[in-house]
């Protein structure tokens, strides 16, 4: 809470509802009137960030001195003679050593304040954070040299510097790290936490909800849901109409609008929140879901919402790639031998083709022809829309766990996922990628909704993020959320680590 709503409460009652108000105006003498302004809120904050960068320039000048002490002083391990506490002092205040602090110091602050550090960034990792530390203390740090070598200055030592500049990261990002502890505790315990009502308890609005319980350290607590259609949700505290009673009863910080854009509402909510001084904000529930976690960007002073793009830049395209075609490569050849153990399994164990290529659906809803061992007996595509009412996928998506049309050596090859060996050709091909969401037949394709066709926008993959982490959930949307947040983090890294994965879940044997 930031302490408006305990003397709001105490005030008389105002009046249910007035959205005619001036844009300017100030609540009148009986309406509630806030005890804390959004002037004092930014005060505190000014307050607070002046002395993040307070604590920054002490770090920064006693790290300089601690770089200084080591190069010259007692214990220098670095091969020249030490110096006596007085012959430091004196060599420090000939070679201008303070004036280049204090030049260091203010780089650093100015580099901090460009990566956005002085504030607790709570949806970044505190790894992400500590790598913008280095990043601004480096950028810093070589500002300096080059200010030094344009200067000519003979005196100051690189050495030093460089020295400095590995103590500021260390000690920049280790209070950042303690405070953030510190700050993600207390949200944990449910102290500093904002008050939050939401407008709207629609679907939106239900995991808007859900992602602010289950990420405490957002620092945010809903108190309940305003909606027109209460449908016995005890949660849900009155109609939108009832928000100046209902933000007053609960102490309400901020207000997030989830429902669908409705200009007259928001204007309404809007002006209700100005006059009670609440942070609004929206939350767009656009086109049936595609505008959920679509980056937000402004174009001319224009807040755009970007719902499709690249979603792999084109460097990582060529990386990926790489990687793609030298796996698949060296997989070929490593495990051709258990290939052709297997087609020969195949070939006695029932009649028909070792090898069984079908319609897939890739990257921009291209079809290509995708290529598995068969473990299936030959007629199985016949017999696939008979056995659909029985399926155990929920959506578009067709899975038994004991298919009868599965051959005897088929459910050995599924098991341990040998079937899918044949696909590193695809790959190869540059159809599918060693990572990526799995490709469907078309028939499922067909059954697609438009949010669905957000998986198309990368090739698809022999393993993913799905397949190593919820491959038994008979769920679709369990599917496509992996899937999904596998194209919107994409990294080589992750890449990297669901390949690792897949060795250890391969072993297992959870094919089926």
């Amino acid at each position: 809470m930031n302490g408006t709503a305990t003397h709001r409460s105490l005030a008389p009652a105002a009046p249910e509802w007035a959205p005619d108000i001036a844009l300017g105006s100030w609540p009148g003498p009986g309406e509630a009137q806030p005890a804390r302004s959004r002037s004092a809120s930014a005060r505190g904050g000014t307050a607070r960030q002046a002395a993040y960068v307070a604590i920054d320039i002490v770090l920064v000048i006693l790290g300089g001195a601690a770089a200084f002490w080591l190069r010259f002083g007692f214990a220098n391990p670095f091969g020249t003679a030490t110096l006596a506490l007085t012959e430091i002092s004196a060599r420090v205040a000939a070679r201008a050593y303070p004036g280049f602090l204090v030049l260091y110091a203010a780089l650093v602050v100015l580099a901090c304040m460009g990566q956005d550090l002085y504030r607790t960034a709570r949806e970044q990792s505190a790894l992400g954070e500590s790598l913008e530390v280095a990043k601004a203390t480096f950028l810093a740090t070589a500002l300096l040299v080059l200010f030094i070598f344009t200067s000519e200055n003979k005196e100051i030592s690189q050495l030093a510097v460089a020295c400095a500049g590995t103590v500021n990261v260390v000690t920049l990002a280790g209070w950042r790290y303690a405070k953030r502890r510190y700050v993600l505790r207390r949200a944990r315990r449910g102290e500093g936490l904002s008050r939050v009502l939401i407008v709207g308890a629609g679907k939106m609005g239900k995991a808007l909800a859900a992602w602010f319980g289950e990420n405490r350290g957002l620092g945010y607590n809903v108190c309940g849901f305003l909606d027109a259609h209460p449908n016995g949700d005890v949660r849900v505290l009155g109609s939108v109409h009832e928000l100046r009673r209902v933000a007053l009863a609960q102490f309400v910080d901020q207000l997030f609008i989830t429902l669908p854009a409705d200009r007259e509402l928001v204007k309404e909510v809007f002006l209700e929140a100005r006059r009670l001084r609440l942070n609004l904000n929206v939350v767009p529930d656009l086109y049936d879901g595609l505008g959920w976690r679509a980056p937000v960007q402004s174009i001319g002073g224009f807040p755009v919402i970007e719902l499709h793009g690249q979603p792999i830049p084109a460097l990582g395209q060529a990386v990926k790639r790489t990687m793609d075609f030298l796996g698949a490569s060296f997989g070929l050849v490593v495990t051709f031998p258990l290939l052709a153990a297997a087609a020969l399994w195949i070939r006695l164990d029932s009649p028909g083709p070792v090898f069984y290529s079908a319609l897939r659906v890739g990257k921009k809803g291209r079809k290509f022809r995708c290529h598995k061992l068969r473990t299936m007996v030959t007629q199985a595509e016949a017999q696939k829309e008979k056995l659909r009412g029985v399926n155990e996928r929920s959506g578009p998506f067709f899975k038994i766990e004991h298919d009868p049309r599965i051959t005897r050596c088929g459910h050995w090859l599924r098991k341990y996922s040998i079937d899918e060996l044949p696909q590193l050709v695809n790959v190869l091909f540059g159809e599918m990628s060693l990572v990526g969401p799995r490709p469907h037949p078309v028939d499922d394709f067909e059954r697609y909704s438009v949010e669905h066709l957000r998986r198309l926008d990368v090739k698809p993959g022999v393993t993913g993020l799905w397949q190593v982490t919820a491959r038994n959930d008979p769920s679709f949307e369990a599917t496509m959320t992996h899937d999904l947040k596998y194209i919107e983090e994409w990294s080589l890294r992750l890449d990297v680590k669901v390949l690792l994965k897949t060795i250890p879940a391969v072993f297992r044997a959870e094919g089926n």
